[in-house]
């Protein structure tokens, strides 16, 4: 049976407590939710027995009594799952959602959600089998499209054909027994930074994620802002130009399909073949076809084609940028999803765009960075979204 949630609002902020920022002494807790002792006891006593708490042994000495800590009970198990750039992960976490363990396998979206969703309750079960678990306390997933965030389903995704409108929230729900959460893959990349990553210190960023699909989370005021419909960050289909390359979506000229994995590969096989990277060319000879990761190697081994692929991509977004920077005036920019190697090129073209073109006020000390979380940070985020319901007060 999935486990019981907290009963009142003062169970919910502590395990909330608890979950962000770990382990903490019951007298730091106590004054934290600014309880009676008594209250505060009572309040442990129950979520002690419900098994969403438990001790984690002496707190450090301030004089006097010790304390005693408290931290999220052991049995309290997310999974998390992200789809994206043709692989699925599949990960583990704890309740304060530190990764526990993980498993990634190639998988094509094209087959369709019935095989793909399949496949995640396979994987997920076999990860509780493995951690001893009887159950999972919930599960969030990630998806590389438009999500319905009200009822878990994605709407129209380019990068899912075939999976519009289908219930991920529901059909997972009821082949695991546990509540699941569904939303798109950068809104949970921006909640992962902001509980683990580079985005923890901040309120107000702009964590934009790149790869098959281009999306921007937006946390502000120290929340997730989804906005009226859950289409907050959707900028992957802004469009640039309106005789621009055709685009997943149908349009043309939008981001995406300036930025993306398709677009990338798609102006890589256009160099190899028109013979500006005999590079690129020997790796499309050899094995017919390019993906984003033949891109970025060549990028990286110096092929000035490949190069140049990369510079006029990150200069597309990073003209999209400057208009996001001077609207939202984030504290800092977090950037993921990027082919490994390609890093640093891509940050400097975009910083070089945004620092030239957006007002000083909004740039005067913004730091554009890549997320040193890699697709951890989704996972973590995924895991984040379904914690969020169950550490809510019934």
């Amino acid at each position: 049976m999935p486990m019981v949630g907290p009963e009142t609002a003062d169970q919910a902020r502590l395990l909330r407590l608890l979950r962000d920022d770990g382990p903490r002494s019951r007298v730091e807790l106590t004054d934290l939710l600014g309880l009676p002792r008594a209250r505060f006891a009572a309040e442990v006593d129950r979520l002690t027995a419900l098994g969403l708490v438990e001790s984690a042994g002496p707190a450090a000495s301030r004089g006097g009594r010790r304390s005693s800590l408290l931290r999220i009970g052991a049995q309290v198990r997310f999974g998390a799952v992200l789809v994206g750039g043709g692989t699925l992960r599949v990960a583990l976490t704890d309740g304060e959602l530190n990764p526990l363990a993980r498993h990634d396998e190639p998988v094509d979206v094209r087959l369709g959600p019935d095989v793909v969703v399949g496949r995640m309750v396979e994987l997920l079960g076999k990860l509780r089998v493995e951690a001893g678990l009887t159950s999972l306390t919930g599960v969030g997933v990630a998806l590389p499209a438009p999500v319905e965030v009200r009822d878990g389903t994605p709407v129209s995704p380019p990068a899912l054909p075939g999976w519009h409108r289908f219930p991920v929230r529901d059909t997972l729900a009821a082949e695991l027994g546990c509540p699941v959460q569904v939303d798109n893959d950068a809104n949970a990349m921006a909640l992962g930074e902001r509980h683990a990553g580079t985005g923890r210190p901040f309120d107000d960023f702009l964590a934009v994620k790149l790869g098959d699909a281009v999306g921007c989370g937006l946390v502000l005021a120290g929340s997730l802002y989804r906005g009226a419909a859950s289409g907050a960050g959707d900028i992957g289909h802004l469009q640039l130009s309106e005789d621009g390359p055709l685009c997943g979506c149908g349009n043309n000229g939008c981001v995406e399909a300036y930025c993306g994995d398709a677009a990338l590969v798609r102006e890589a096989v256009t160099a190899a073949r028109a013979g500006r990277s005999t590079v690129l060319a020997d790796r499309l000879a050899a094995a017919g076809t390019l993906a984003v990761d033949d891109v970025a190697a060549a990028a990286t081994e110096g092929d000035p084609a490949a190069q140049t692929i990369v510079r006029d991509a990150a200069r597309r977004l990073g003209q999209v940028l400057v208009g996001l920077v001077s609207f939202v005036n984030p504290a800092i920019v977090i950037i993921g999803g990027a082919p490994a190697g390609i890093g640093p090129v891509l940050l400097a073209e975009i910083r070089g765009v945004v620092y030239r073109r957006s007002t000083p006020l909004a740039t005067g000390s913004l730091p554009i960075v890549l997320s040193d979380l890699g697709d951890t940070a989704a996972l973590i985020g995924a895991a984040h979204l379904v914690s969020t319901q169950t550490y809510a007060a019934r």
